[in-house]
């Protein structure tokens, strides 16, 4: 479809279905808008006309549910999409070139004629952008390039995996150019972590991206090489309950070894017992061993593991509650999982400067408040960044104002659950045809 003819489409509405869909909502108006003003964009930023041929991209964050730290040992995760997204106007190109300028940031070139990783682009999302190009390539599908003018509405350093949503945007986008939009969801999922991995430079997990690309919520088993995956039908309106994601206004600096220190003190305790990973390991054995553990690992470390197995087996809790839609269950899970968090694998404060614990302080405050009511707990790597809070309905604008009146204004944000992940919109009449 091209420029006028998309724009027409979302000024009449026939976009609605799809937008519905992905921002759970009755009125489309602010999102009709919000891909209005990109297409708008995208046609200043790339000098394009009315006849050029578009197409429309979102792909969601994610939020972390259950299983905190426990994917990189092997473990179960239980997570979620979200109503916050990534969205993309993009068009084709054949000349082996990709533009691509996010909102409010410096634009991106990619020379796709050399797939290799290139050294001065580590840490940025031309990185990302070449490592994605080049396992399409690996896979049978050249990507011959694209323009694209992005927007997002993820909070970054929120643990709604921003990074993992542009990963699946991306994918998504050489999917549907390049490969007949034949690329399933884990797949895309995989293609953003080799980016992440190999050209990126981050040696991150498969959850984030996994989450990002199929949507809903999904209980992950990381334990083989290729996860298992398990969709979960949650409706948290019906449940009674706001998924509240707030921002406790910490500094990220300087938090690299405090995050890198946890999968390094468990792989510790694996190693051991000659293994890679705690899931190689039981939960008895690990038990049985404490004194020597202590001795040779260190207190923390064995914390931490203990943290793992205890997680690790609260995610099917988890799971069985919702799947017998026993909400209250769930939420007594979801409040262990934050105690253990705290107490456990300490990932709340690095104490590095006592007097400074935004985390601790935003979960004694959110306890406060709430009064007995739902759940809060530590948000994804933790440290700094956000806390999670499961607030019932009556009590969500409320509880909104006394925390920002304490937090700032603009620290609180309710979200939906999304039940898809990365997706090309499609008006109503190409959804039927």
């Amino acid at each position: 479809m091209n420029i006028h003819d998309t724009k027409e489409a979302l000024q009449q509405g026939r976009f609605d279905s799809c937008l519905k869909t992905l921002y759970v909502c009755d009125d489309c108006l602010p999102f009709r808008m919000r891909f209005l003003n990109a297409v708008t964009a995208f046609q200043e930023e790339f000098h394009a006309e009315d006849d050029t041929e578009i197409a429309l991209f979102s792909a969601p964050g994610r939020t972390e549910l259950g299983g905190n730290h426990t994917d990189h040992q092997g473990g179960h995760v239980l997570a979620a999409s979200v109503s916050a997204d990534i969205i993309a106007v993009a068009a084709r190109r054949d000349n082996q070139e990709i533009h691509l300028k996010s909102e409010g940031m410096n634009p991106d070139f990619v020379d796709l004629s050399d797939l290799n990783p290139q050294e001065d682009e580590v840490n940025t999302s031309a990185a990302l952008l070449r490592g994605i190009a080049a396992k399409f390539q690996e896979l049978g599908f050249p990507v011959t390039g694209f323009d694209a003018y992005t927007a997002s509405d993820i909070l970054r350093g929120s643990g709604l995996s921003s990074s993992a949503a542009f990963e699946v945007l991306a994918g998504t986008i050489c999917s549907a150019f390049f490969a007949g939009s034949q690329i399933d969801a884990v797949r895309t999922a995989q293609i953003g972590q080799y980016a992440e991995n190999e050209y990126f430079g981050k040696p991150c997990g498969l959850m984030d991206q996994m989450a990002c690309a199929v949507g809903g919520v999904i209980a992950i088993d990381f334990k083989s090489e290729m996860p298992e995956i398990k969709k979960i039908s949650v409706d948290l309106q019906k449940a009674g309950y706001a998924l509240c994601i707030l921002d406790v206004g910490a500094d990220h600096a300087d938090l690299t070894a405090a995050y890198a220190g946890i999968p390094a003190e468990m792989k510790n305790i694996a190693k051991m017992f000659s293994k890679d990973k705690l899931s190689e390991i039981t939960r008895t054995e690990f038990m049985s061993h404490l004194s020597g553990l202590r001795r040779t690992c260190g207190d923390r470390a064995v914390l931490r593991a203990m943290h793992y197995f205890a997680d690790d087996e609260r995610v099917g809790r988890q799971v069985q509650a919702l799947e017998n839609h026993d909400f209250e269950s769930y939420l007594k899970e979801v409040s262990a999982s934050g105690k253990s968090s705290f107490q456990y694998l300490q990932n709340v404060s690095t104490y590095a400067s006592p007097e400074k614990q935004e985390a601790a302080f935003a979960i004694a405050l959110c306890e406060h408040i709430l009064d007995g009511r739902g759940a809060v707990r530590i948000h994804g790597g933790g440290f700094a960044g956000t806390i999670q809070a499961y607030v019932p309905l009556d009590f969500a604008d409320d509880f909104k104002m006394q925390t920002e009146s304490v937090l700032g204004v603009g620290r609180c944000h309710v979200f939906q659950i999304r039940n898809t992940g990365g997706i090309q919109l499609k008006t109503e009449q190409e959804l039927l045809s």
